[in-house]
């Protein structure tokens, strides 16, 4: 007899959403999680906790630039970075209780430490070893590392000593103009710090629509970030408060030096597997590190799974979700899938940006006859009403068939707008079928309407 159906490792998006639809479907489950608190990166020290502090900061921006303008007058707010990081506390502790109390509900047994698999059938928490019919590695990632670059989270730090400065820096500088990089040097930004982003390559945000990239980046300057693209960073040199960031720049192979006072190095991030016993198992790795999976998310190894950052794909938290999802299925004996032709990306600065589905390059790459919807967000009324009017939604359209194939957005509540399209695509919808649906006044959803009418004959307010 098994101790469990299934055993979990990892407490992140992807794990903790698979415990709960295993416990849901019947399934006897334990999630192995060392953290003193359950949700892995994302809740503890990734997505929740920036979301806070770019809302806060935002905040501090609407006063700031916005307020006046509405009649509302008075002195700016001053910053009190202690209660913004004590609110920010607040946030994640509130989020990962109540993991905690969704564990208790669904009677999953939370094994407190470090996992590991020492052989098919087992996981070794401590000195204990339970057994199970099933194990699922949800195990994450972490931060990438530059060679010869040294993190003390403190003066050199990756996003989770970004979340817990000791004070705000007046000189930050950004190794990596990624996600992670541009939201949290987007809030040190607004917080008065001078924010210089140095990217290796000649656009920011790799692999997104290239408008976007462009009007991405166009924005974020007059925001006030400095961006130093086509850089090679050689090194980091820390004193005891400040550092100093050398890079080359790969047109002419000069070499330059930024002062700064934090390094945030944002360089993308790994799959976590270490210590788990996987290549004595002879799971199968590939050359990245990420473990490979057929797909049913099952490894090589009859009853070990993995999903999430662990493995290939996007490292998006909703990305794991559905997999954990989906995993669970499997192993209850039914059907999981996942669309990955239809998850979504966001990135939380202001304006938001998101996108779904092929970019303009795929299309082309893959020689499809496409068609491109545009709208503006300076033509739709809340959006200006708002101070919002920067930006605008973009659908790619077959130019046959009028299915949508992709979208891009960079404006208002990109990250939720995104989502509409989401669903037409899982419905095979056209932009057509977009176009015909009423959409309430005044609202920013009405700029996805209007790019959908733009496939066809045209946008009413452009």
């Amino acid at each position: 007899m098994s101790d469990y159906d299934v055993i979990i490792i990892g407490s992140g998006p992807g794990g903790y959403v698979c415990a709960i639809r295993c416990a849901q479907l019947g399934l006897k489950t334990a999630c192995v999680e060392g953290r003193d608190t359950l949700g892995g990166t994302c809740l503890n020290v990734g997505c929740i906790p920036s979301k806070a502090l770019l809302h806060a900061s935002h905040q501090l921006h609407e006063a700031e630039h916005n307020f006046a303008k509405m009649g509302l007058k008075g002195k700016s707010p001053s910053v009190d970075w202690k209660q913004m990081l004590a609110y920010k506390d607040e946030v994640i502790e509130g989020n990962t209780k109540g993991i905690e109390f969704l564990f208790k509900k669904n009677k999953i047994d939370w094994l407190k430490g470090w996992g590991s698999i020492p052989a098919a059938g087992q996981v070794k928490v401590g000195d204990e070893v339970h057994t199970a019919k099933n194990i699922i590695v949800a195990t994450g990632s972490e931060a990438s590392a530059l060679p010869g670059i040294e993190v003390d989270e403190k003066t050199v730090v990756t996003s989770t000593g970004a979340l817990e400065l000791g004070k705000i820096p007046k000189k930050m500088v950004v190794i990596g103009a990624g996600v992670i990089g541009l939201e949290l040097g987007s809030v040190y930004a607004r917080l008065g710090a001078e924010v210089t982003v140095v990217e290796f390559l000649d656009a920011i945000t790799p692999g997104m629509d290239a408008e976007i990239q462009k009007t991405f980046q166009r924005t974020l300057t007059k925001q006030g970030l400095n961006f130093v693209m086509g850089a090679a960073v050689q090194g980091v040199e820390t004193s005891k408060t400040k550092a100093k960031v050398t890079y080359k720049l790969r047109k002419d192979d000069s070499e330059h030096v930024i002062d700064a006072d934090t390094v945030l190095v944002a360089t993308g991030r790994r799959p976590y597997t270490d210590g788990l016993g996987l290549e004595e198992l002879g799971v199968e790795m590939s050359e990245r590190g990420q473990i490979k999976t057929g797909s049913d998310w099952q490894t090589n190894v009859k009853g070990i799974y993995a999903i999430g950052d662990a493995i290939a794909g996007p490292m998006l938290a909703h990305k794991a979700e559905d997999e954990g999802m989906a995993a669970a299925e499997q192993v209850a004996g039914k059907h999981g899938h996942v669309n990955y032709g239809v998850i979504p990306g966001v990135i939380y600065t202001s304006p938001e940006v998101s996108s779904v589905g092929a970019t303009e390059q795929d299309l082309k790459d893959a020689g499809r006859n496409y068609k491109v919807g545009k709208f503006s967000f300076m033509g739709n009324g809340r959006a200006k009403a708002n101070f919002a009017g920067e930006g605008f939604v973009k659908i790619l359209a077959d130019k046959d068939t009028d299915r949508i194939l992709g979208a891009h957005i960079i404006g208002p509540a990109a990250g939720e707008l995104i989502h509409e399209i989401c669903v037409a695509m899982e419905f095979g919808a056209s932009a057509e079928d977009l176009a015909m649906t009423c959409h309430a006044h005044p609202t920013y959803s009405e700029a996805v309407r209007e790019a959908a009418l733009a496939c066809g004959d045209g946008p009413i307010h452009s």
